[in-house]
């Protein structure tokens, strides 16, 4: 542990005192200083808020799935990170900083809240975060800081996925949106490290008074890895260091533009992976599923205000819930009591005193956690602790490493060291026990979300609530492993521009793993963008039987039947599907068409009427609805509706067309005739 030497208060002269007495005085005072200095340097209460006469602008920068092997600061000759590297060398490097869970939202919950997953709930993609939880840009905004957050993938939009994640912020800049076939991923569910960097230089060229915290977070190493160019081409061979190079290229201006704003040096820049990545390593690809160090050992640096401390490495264990306490007690904020994470300042100043650190840290054990297999497929929970030189991880098939002599976790010990196994188990089941709170219980499915999460290749919860180590059992997911990673990669293929892929990985994993339900919706989209309808009817009638309330199933259903001609079999589908989702507009347009061709024309008119009140702007359910109305002969009230249509689409033959039926009927023979002139001209127009 590179350290630095504990300074002595300075003794001044005491005015009016013979100097055999001041001598006296200034000794015994010192002394007295010298012990309260360093029982203060070894022992600082993680409650007490550091002092400052200036309050300190917080830079919160979030690393998503990116390996600490991949730093330079860490170890790596990789030359991927040199502006990460160089910010290094100014402030403090965590050596072994670890997460708590292996997913995103999960893991920044634990970061923004400085509580444990099992404390504050999020123990999954998307779990909603309770107000009741505390919650750091909260903290702060109430504390006079300007708050601002620039996300980089529509894992954080609230209102599809992050629920509650918004909290506190007067800026939360998460404008994403689902990704249309055949659209650019960058320009609706995922924004690049230079967009992000941008709108964060942006956001702090705006003048106003007071402290700042900016959580900025950046996508660009989680899957797909598609580097921009020169990353692209410099790194073909593994895309995934090109991302991060990118990534950290971004960084790096943002770390020049503090500079020319004169915002770097008295900033505190907190800069963290949420986790890592897995290439193969116990069967895994991606992440999600284990708690092995290549997804939980994460890359941990905090640069303080002024170089305070700048170089020191810290060896011991520490996890990312005590990042919140760490940035509370910087900014001279109180931490609430219901934080578990330890604020890492006592340890950051204890570094320079021989073995303090490990004194007043002790033998800091970690925990972790993976929920993924068993809300996604209803496998078994996984649990991992680090405690000494051992890596415990409860699972069916329990498993035990000294990762003293075997880091990579290779040679399970599980079988031949029982006791260590059992004292490891009873203490995680102890940590569990005192760090948790009464879980909430979820409903079947989710639907908020759902299509997003298979866009980025996960799988919503079924639903599932554990309560920790005693619900260890059943399947072990170090057997099923596979199967994960062949949904993933069809998950993800499945958003490409010719699915196919997609359908062998789809199909296969369905084979290993049938429990996996949202693989079925996503493979009967992929049969219906290949128009092979009579293959997309039976996989979507198992995703709408097997997720009754997931309206997007029942919807995708409907669809399959009209193309496959079967209107009467359509409607109830789609009306299955807007129980759950009674605000969706195009889902409302196609139930009115479905009951317009079925001639069920009453409820056509009240579904095209419902569509136009969520979405005025709707071309087609103007254009139908005055239609329907016109051949009903109510011509002026399809007038507005037909008018309307014109306006969204002036170049719509039909809408121009009914409209001079209209003005016909209404007996407005100039406007008819003048509408009819224009049909001519656009069929006349050749066609782009």
């Amino acid at each position: 542990m590179a350290g630095r030497k504990a300074g002595l208060p300075f003794a001044g002269r005491m005015s009016g005192l013979p100097d055999a007495r001041l001598g006296t005085i200034a000794m015994w005072v010192s002394r007295g200083l010298l012990i309260l200095f360093l029982l203060a340097d070894c022992a600082t209460s993680a409650n007490s808020p550091a002092k400052h006469s200036v309050r300190p602008n917080i830079i919160l920068i979030t690393l998503d799935t990116t390996r600490a092997d991949r730093m330079g600061f860490l170890g790596s000759e990789r030359g991927l990170t040199p502006n990460l590297d160089a910010l290094a060398k100014q402030g403090v490097v965590f050596t072994h900083a670890y997460s708590q869970v292996p997913l995103t939202t999960p893991s920044h919950a634990a970061i923004l809240t400085g509580t444990y997953p099992q404390f504050n709930q999020v123990r999954e993609l998307d779990a909603p975060l309770s107000a009741k939880v505390p919650y750091l840009p909260d903290l702060l905004r109430r504390s006079g800081y300007r708050t601002g957050a620039i996300l980089a993938s529509i894992i954080f939009a609230p209102k599809i996925n992050a629920e509650g994640f918004d909290r506190g912020f007067s800026t939360y800049d998460a404008d994403f949106h689902l990704q249309a076939v055949g659209e650019d991923r960058y320009q609706s569910a995922e924004r690049r490290a230079d967009v992000v960097v941008d709108r964060a230089v942006h956001w702090l060229s705006q003048k106003q008074e007071g402290p700042f915290f900016l959580w900025l977070h950046f996508y660009d190493p989680h899957s797909p890895y598609d580097p921009p160019e020169p990353y692209k081409t410099r790194y073909s061979a593994s895309p995934y260091d090109g991302e991060i190079a990118y990534m950290d290229s971004a960084i790096g201006r943002l770390i020049s533009s503090l500079r020319e704003k004169n915002l770097y040096t008295g900033s505190v820049i907190a800069v963290m992976a949420d986790h890592g990545e897995a290439f193969g390593e116990h069967g895994e690809q991606y992440h999600g599923v284990f708690v092995y160090d290549e997804t939980i050992h994460v890359p941990l640096v905090v640069k303080l205000p002024g170089g305070r401390f700048a170089g020191d490495r810290v060896e011991s264990r520490v996890a990312l819930v005590d990042v919140a306490p760490t940035l509370l007690q910087e900014a001279a904020v109180g931490i609430p009591v219901s934080m578990q994470g330890k604020s890492l300042l006592a340890l950051i100043t204890a570094a320079g005193t021989s073995g303090a650190g490990e004194k007043i840290w002790g033998d800091r054990k970690i925990y972790s956690e993976s929920e993924y297999g068993k809300v996604a497929f209803n496998w078994s929970p996984l649990y991992g602790w680090r405690a000494g030189k051992y890596l415990y991880v409860a699972a069916p098939n329990r498993e035990l490493y000294d990762q003293g002599i075997d880091p990579a976790a290779e040679h399970n010990l599980a079988t031949a060291s029982q006791a260590i196994a059992d004292t490891l188990l009873s203490q995680l089941a102890d940590f569990q026990k005192k760090t948790s709170s009464a879980p909430t219980a979820k409903a079947e499915i989710s639907n908020t979300g759902s299509k997003s999460l298979s866009a980025l290749g996960y799988l919503p919860s079924l639903g599932v609530v554990s309560k920790g180590v005693e619900d260890v059992g059943g399947v072990d997911p170090k057997s099923k492993v596979d199967s994960a990673n062949l949904l993933h990669n069809g998950l993800l293929h499945s958003q490409d521009v010719n699915p196919e892929k997609a359908i062998g990985e789809l199909e296969q994993a369905l084979q290993e793993e049938p429990n996996a339900r949202m693989a079925y919706l996503a493979l009967g989209r992929c049969y219906l963008r290949l128009k092979q309808y009579d293959k997309a009817l039976p996989i979507l009638r198992k995703a709408s039987e097997t997720m009754p309330a997931l309206g997007e199933a029942q919807y995708e259903l409907g669809r399959a039947l009209v193309e496959s001609g079967k209107w009467d079999e359509a409607a109830p589908a789609f009306e299955a599907a807007l129980v759950n989702n009674p605000m969706e507009s195009e889902w409302h347009f196609n139930l009115a068409v479905v009951y317009e061709r079925t001639r069920r024309l009453p409820e056509a008119t009240s579904e095209f009427r419902t569509t136009l009140k969520l979405n005025p702007d709707h071309f087609r359910a103007n254009l139908l609805l005055g239609r329907l109305l016109g051949m009903k002969g109510s011509a002026a009230e399809a007038l507005p509706f037909l008018q309307k249509a014109a306006k969204v689409n002036p170049d719509s033959a039909d809408a121009h067309m009914y409209l001079a039926n209209v003005y016909a009927q209404l007996k407005q023979t100039s406007q008819s005739e003048k509408e009819r002139a224009l049909v001519e001209r656009l069929k006349s127009k050749p066609s782009e």
